[in-house]
């Protein structure tokens, strides 16, 4: 029974990643040629949870910028944070949702023992 808690314990392990690839693509938004990673869940060995993690190469919006005469083109970040906002919640409550298995599992354990003992 104690040996259950591994896969929620590695379904918190893998949104706490996910949320830092999210967090580091908002914190790099406005960076000149950023391309986005997006990280996906996968079932790993033993029930666990495992996360792939793969940059996203589509074209971020590009702006004109003269300097000394030249124009140059450059490119911005690929990051939207309509995407990026919701992936955030997403990743809370499967956080949340996790912690609230463990708690749970925490309580039914304490009320066998009371009961055995």
């Amino acid at each position: 029974m104690i040996t259950a808690v591994g896969p929620n314990l590695s379904a918190l392990g893998a949104f706490e990643k996910k949320m830092g690839v999210i967090s580091n693509n908002i914190a790099n938004l406005d960076s000149q040629g950023f391309k986005k990673s997006r990280a996906v869940m996968v079932e790993g060995q033993n029930n666990s949870v495992e996360v792939e993690v793969s940059q996203i190469e589509s074209p971020g919006p590009t702006m004109n910028e003269g300097t000394e005469g030249k124009i140059k083109e450059i490119e911005y970040s690929n990051v939207e944070l309509t995407e990026e906002i919701p992936q955030t919640i997403i990743a809370l409550r499967g956080y949340e949702a996790n912690i609230k298995v463990i708690g749970t599992r925490e309580e039914m354990l304490g009320s066998i023992l009371d009961i055995i003992g």
